[in-house]
């Protein structure tokens, strides 16, 4: 298996922990349990961070030279990775609505 492969394949693999957490951290939020839902915020932003670097470094690699073959791998990478963004930044908006909510 290739490098472009692999991290294709690394790239899967955050973004997907990463949406668990964040699921994990709307549960937490839901049974008003917010240090756990906060904690889950905070394991889904690392793997985030993870998944950028391994981005950042394609990025890099293709504009220095290294064109990059666009595989349905790639495109699934990145997908998993752009669906959890977008699911830990509702959790957060989540988190923060069920805390209002038991404020009142």
């Amino acid at each position: 298996m290739d490098t472009l492969e692999t991290q294709a394949f690394h790239l899967i693999l955050h973004g997907g922990n990463a949406r668990s957490y964040a699921m994990e951290a709307i549960s937490h939020a839901k049974h008003g349990e917010f240090e756990e839902a906060e904690a889950n915020i905070q394991k889904a932003l690392q793997e985030l961070q993870k998944a950028h670097s391994l981005q950042t470094d394609l990025i890099q690699r293709e504009a220095g030279g290294d064109q990059t073959k666009v595989t349905l791998l790639m495109v699934h990478a990145q997908d998993h990775l752009m669906n959890a963004i977008t699911v830990k930044e509702l959790a957060s908006e989540f988190i923060a609505l069920y805390k209002k909510i038991a404020e009142e």
